[in-house]
Order: C-alpha cells, then sequence, then structure tokens
C-alpha cells in the first residue's frame, strides 16, 4: 500500500505501509489520519498516519486462507466496523476496543455478500447486500446488552429484492433517505 503526499504540481510517495502477507482488496477512513484496510490474508488492520511504523490487527479470520473483501466504518461511531468473508453470505461487526473478537455476525443473505455501507445519519444502523438479490437493512441496537450471543438470531428491518444479484450499494450523505444498489446494468435508489 502506498501513501502519497500531493502537493499542488506533482505527487511522490510519502510512505510505503508493508503489513498484509497478501493483496490488500478495501480500505476504509475511520477519522482524521485514521484507516483500515482488508487483505486477502484474511485480516482488518488500522493504520494511524501519525505512526506509519506500525499497523494494528483488529481482526483475523478463524479460517485459514479465509480473504475478507470489503470494510465499512461507522461514521457516527468509529467503533464499529463491518467486513465481509469473500465468498461468504456473513458479514462480520467489529467494535475496536475489543480487537479479534467480532460483536455480531450477520447470517440473513442466502449467498455471498457484496457491498455494505452504514446508515450517515444513524450509528446502529447498516445496510447489505448480495448475490442472493437482497439488500437487507438491520437495525444493530436490537442486539441488546450481549450482542455475540444473540447476533446470528437478528433479522434485518428492511428487505429489498433486486432484479438480479446485487454488486455495490451507497447509503447517500447527503439525502439519509435514499440508498443507491446496483445490480446486472441498472442502478436503483431506494427509498427507505
Amino acid at each position: 500500500m502506498l501513501l502519497y503526499n500531493i502537493p499542488a504540481v506533482a505527487g511522490v510517495v510519502d510512505t510505503q505501509l508493508i503489513a498484509h502477507d497478501k493483496e490488500v482488496y478495501d480500505i476504509a477512513w475511520g477519522g482524521v489520519g485514521v484507516f483500515a484496510s482488508v487483505s486477502a490474508d484474511g485480516s482488518v488492520r488500522i493504520f494511524d498516519l501519525r505512526d506509519k511504523e506500525h499497523s494494528t490487527i483488529m481482526y483475523e479470520s478463524p479460517q485459514p486462507d479465509t480473504p475478507l473483501l470489503r470494510l465499512g466504518w461507522n461514521k457516527q461511531d468509529p467503533r464499529y466496523m463491518a467486513t465481509l468473508v469473500m465468498d461468504s453470505p456473513r458479514v462480520v461487526v467489529l467494535d475496536i476496543r475489543f480487537p479479534t473478537l467480532p460483536v455480531a455476525e450477520l447470517s440473513r443473505h442466502q449467498a455471498c455478500v457484496n457491498a455494505v455501507a452504514w446508515a450517515p445519519h444513524s450509528s446502529c444502523h447498516i445496510c447489505t447486500a448480495g448475490d442472493d438479490r437482497q439488500a437487507l437493512i438491520w437495525d444493530l441496537s436490537a442486539m441488546g446488552p450481549s450482542p455475540a450471543a444473540d447476533a446470528g438470531s437478528l433479522d434485518p428491518i428492511l428487505a429489498y429484492g433486486a432484479g438480479a444479484e446485487v454488486n455495490q450499494l451507497q447509503w447517500s450523505t447527503a439525502q439519509p433517505d435514499w440508498v443507491a444498489i446496483c445490480f446486472a446494468n441498472n442502478t436503483q435508489i431506494l427509498r427507505v
């Protein structure tokens, strides 16, 4: 991973971060100068631009050779992030205060999950979408005081069926009542 310092004239490599053992698939910003990445090595790593020599392993997939594909960081409550296990219907929700242990695993998709987005206006709502042609919205505040124990039984609060496998989604930051999903050769804008 390369960090560039881009002045007005030309960009130069500021730092090359070597932390993951395999390809990096996604990156998400968590706050000023803090970002995380997921990789084919099955780990989530957090970086702080104030200390470019080190990273923190936030999570490692318990199954060997299980890549993590996507990463979403909660903008309302930066203690939480979510990652997608490649070729899996599971979404792993993490709390950075408790590294290595998921606080929840969302498991109601019937096929691979391809996209994840946190609500820009709420700390407890997250949308996931996947090959099962569904976009699901979850309310994580419904997990109760012991989230890890009952997260597997958590049901989505809203579900939308698309015409094909959903490849990507975005939750509008300007108008948080709208979620956009992409499938086949379509983009649909959904009011939630």
